[in-house]
């Protein structure tokens, strides 16, 4: 009821406002108002009640006289900005001035007579391994990249509707980690690319814009990616198609070679969770876990130790390790030096598997750390860049 009584509101209410020297307007009024901007602008009675009506209603970017106009330079306070981190393991949604509102697992379910979406995220992630034939479970991400477009866009759509509600006025604008095409056709205004590295380089606190350098590493789900950041933009980079999903897949492989038994996608990651580990630890941990027997097709348990677990996924963290000694022989002398001292910061998801930042440290001999909220650094950094979207220009591309 609110949206209808505005979108009314809106079409009775003048082109544009001006603001002159009658309004006494004083020479430290910042080009870009906020809505707390012209509640200060109200107080010193600089804006009329009805001006202010109208002048709450908007996000402008203006001149320092011209402030409100009927051009494409007015952003509507409706239009939500929304930042999307679209991981192969997880979907985080970030809103502005409401935060991180989703952080679901990158999981479709759809329906196989009609492909209507029946299931996203959580609820969809329960479903895998366990569908019938009339539904069928998947991740439309793979190794870091889109494999299925069409299900994609319709769990794009599902989190933007989701944010936005059923009924919309305004198409919100998005900001997104990934190829932008899908991105417009789900629903957004206007759909901005960022540079992975970079957002979650933004997300860890690290202060890119500085003329010295910073390196990242962002371990996902699909693949993990290296990056030596300086003066704001990407200046080595590489990646590779290896990260949290084949860890998961070297651990399979191992349990069916080592002791015939076969086990699902879900059961590998939470053995990887609970007692995995980059390096031997000093007191052996233990977990039983059950599948399907290889030889003999029946239901098996088997107990599993942390060092037959680190066994099991060295040389998938080596291939990690190896783009990030990459990154490190590209780097100019002077940017390496700068890293030497800060050390490598780790961000995703992978980020936090147990001792992976000292083996890093072994086998590099930079000292590496896992950034704080590792999970959250890409959708923070994508955040922030969407709210200082004018600041960070140069750094995004922007789709329409």
């Amino acid at each position: 009821m609110i949206r209808i009584i505005l979108q009314i509101g809106f079409l009775f209410l003048p082109d544009e406002i001006v603001l002159t020297a009658s309004h006494g307007v004083p020479l430290d009024v910042p080009k870009k108002l906020s809505s707390w901007d012209l509640l200060k602008l109200r107080d010193h009675h600089i804006m009329a009640p009805e001006e202010l009506l109208l002048a709450r209603m908007f996000y402008v970017h203006a001149s320092q006289e011209r402030v409100f106009g009927a051009s494409g330079e007015i952003y509507f306070m409706l239009r939500k900005r929304i930042a999307i981190d679209l991981g192969t393991a997880n979907t985080l949604v970030w809103v502005a001035g409401e935060g991180i509102v989703a952080n679901e697992p990158t999981v479709v379910a759809i329906s196989s007579e009609d492909s209507r979406v029946v299931a996203v995220g959580e609820e969809a992630k329960r479903m895998l391994g366990r569908t019938p034939e009339s539904l069928i479970a998947s991740r439309p991400m793979r190794e870091g990249v889109i494999a299925d477009y069409q299900v994609t866009e319709a769990m794009l759509r599902y989190f933007i509707g989701k944010v936005v509600g059923r009924v919309q006025i305004f198409r919100p604008d998005v900001m997104i980690c990934v190829p932008a095409g899908c991105t417009l056709s789900a629903g957004a205004s206007h759909a901005y690319l960022i540079d992975e590295p970079l957002a979650a380089a933004i997300g860890a606190g690290i202060p890119v814009s500085a003329p010295s350098g910073h390196m990242i590493v962002d371990i996902g789900g699909g693949s993990s990616e290296a990056a030596v950041i300086s003066l704001g933009g990407v200046v080595v980079h590489k990646s590779v198609r290896v990260a949290g999903n084949k860890i998961d897949e070297a651990i399979q492989d191992y349990l069916k070679k080592k002791h015939s038994l076969i086990v699902g996608d879900q059961t590998a990651e939470g053995l990887k969770i609970k007692i995995g580990s980059a390096i031997k630890l000093p007191k052996e941990e233990k977990m039983e876990l059950s599948g399907r027997d290889l030889v003999f097709g029946l239901p098996r348990s088997v107990v599993i130790t942390s060092s037959e677990v680190t066994e099991a996924i060295r040389p998938t963290l080596m291939q990690i390790i190896g783009c990030v000694k990459g990154v490190l022989e590209d780097t100019p002398p002077e940017l390496a030096a700068d890293i030497i001292d800060k050390g490598i910061v780790m961000s995703g998801g992978t980020s936090i598997l147990r001792n992976f930042d000292r083996l890093v440290t072994e086998e590099t001999g930079v000292p590496a750390h896992v950034a704080e909220d590792s999970l959250l650094c890409v959708v923070r950094g994508t955040g922030v860049v969407m709210e200082n979207i004018e600041l960070w220009k140069r750094s995004v591309i922007t789709k329409r």
